[in-house]
């Protein structure tokens, strides 16, 4: 749920972007993955234009807060101002890199979920993003991740950017997780549910 290209045209396209995201996968349903509650504190990594930062906030309600990590300025600037226009004040974006270690500048153990939607394909440093959201989760804490499982009609990531979905997995293992759940995110995505 990233946009790649010039941000001069961000604002113009924001909107088409959420309709885009949800042809390919249906950001509630995968959220429903994570039984977020009322309350709790979220990790979107890579929010891009927040398809799932704003219905995570919807769902851990008004005591809930949901950190929406990015290093591009300009998006994080396109999803306050729609966190804004929609009334949503549970939202904080946080301009971090979460390929380096406390590059989300959040606190250790502070969140109770992270969300990685569409990102690990796009992360050189992927050992190192799984431990930054190791460093933050609570002991228990839940990790949602959402990736590309092909490319297609010339849609999605390069054929060679597409994380294989075993790359994936044993990248969290080794980085302290444990698998709860791997589930079909769409048709072309794949899903796993990992806790701390």
């Amino acid at each position: 749920n990233r946009i790649l290209g010039c941000g001069c045209f961000l604002f113009i396209l924001t909107s088409a972007f959420y309709t885009r995201d949800m042809a390919f996968t249906d950001p509630q349903a995968n959220l429903a993955i994570l039984q977020l509650e009322p309350g709790m504190h979220v990790a979107d990594f890579g929010c891009g234009t927040g398809a799932y930062a704003l219905l995570a906030a919807d769902l851990v309600g008004p005591h809930g807060v949901v950190y929406t990590v990015d290093v591009q300025k300009e998006l994080l600037e396109a999803l306050k101002a729609e966190a804004v226009r929609r009334g949503i004040k549970n939202v904080e974006v946080v301009w971090g890199d979460i390929e380096r270690t406390h590059g989300t500048k959040l606190a250790d153990g502070l969140v109770d979920a992270v969300i990685f939607s569409n990102v690990l394909f796009q992360t050189s440093a992927k050992y190192q993003a799984v431990s930054e959201a190791r460093r933050i989760l609570k002991p228990g804490g839940k990790v949602l991740v959402i990736d590309w499982s092909d490319s297609f009609g010339g849609l999605g990531p390069h054929p060679d950017h597409v994380s294989k979905e075993e790359d994936v997995e044993a990248v969290f293992v080794e980085a302290g997780f444990s698998k709860r759940k791997r589930f079909d995110a769409g048709d072309h995505h794949f899903g796993f549910l990992f806790i701390k």
